[in-house]
């Protein structure tokens, strides 16, 4: 683990005394560490996986998850539209069997990350993104009644099973004292005799 870069400047002691109370860890290797690579570790295991979620920032000025709870990694900088892209309209010719330009152009847009460029910018904005999207989106699953802690689910599922087992038990204890039910009742009311099926 590398600590080196996060003393000297504040920027960067914050960062690291914010790691520290989270306990988030700098798991970054050698090689990494070369190509400007800085992986997080943070304590919180994936749902999918029994491993812990990881987040990195790269050189290139994108910071990514690192794809535990999915097949790949994904891109959490900030998405803004990109400028028009325009592309000539093609249409099929029987006669010449290709395709020919219309003389008109399709004009295209979509979203693109914003790389940063710093590697403090990086740093502080992945700390953000990880408290606001991992521990408080988290924290609120209790609240919303998604999440149980450990705890509380075996007391439960133990509690669950003495009380199947204690039903079982009664059943079986008085299913032999139990008398038989008639196939019959009659109930009388005012003086009337009525059946009950």
């Amino acid at each position: 683990m590398k600590t080196i870069n996060y003393f000297g400047d504040s920027r960067y002691e914050k960062i690291w005394e914010q790691m520290q109370l989270l306990g988030i860890q700098d798991v970054s290797s050698r090689t990494q560490e070369r190509n400007g690579t800085i992986v997080w570790r943070l304590p919180i295991l994936s749902d999918k996986k029994n491993t812990y979620m990881e987040y990195a920032s790269f050189a290139s000025g994108y910071v990514r998850n690192q794809g535990v709870d999915c097949h790949s990694n994904w891109q959490i900088n900030k998405r803004v539209m990109s400028d028009y892209e325009y592309y000539p309209d093609y249409v099929w010719c029987d006669k010449t069997q290709k395709s020919i330009k219309t003389g008109k152009f399709n004009r295209f847009r979509s979203k693109k990350s914003v790389p940063i460029p710093i590697e403090i910018d990086r740093l502080e904005y992945m700390m953000k993104y990880v408290i606001k999207n991992e521990f408080i989106k988290r924290a609120n699953y209790v609240q919303e009644g998604k999440f149980v802690p450990k705890w509380k689910y075996d007391m439960a599922k133990e509690s669950e099973q003495f009380s199947k087992k204690r039903a079982t038990e009664y059943m079986d204890k008085f299913a032999s004292v139990a008398p038989e039910m008639p196939d019959e009742v009659t109930v009388i009311i005012n003086g009337h005799k009525y059946k009950v099926i």
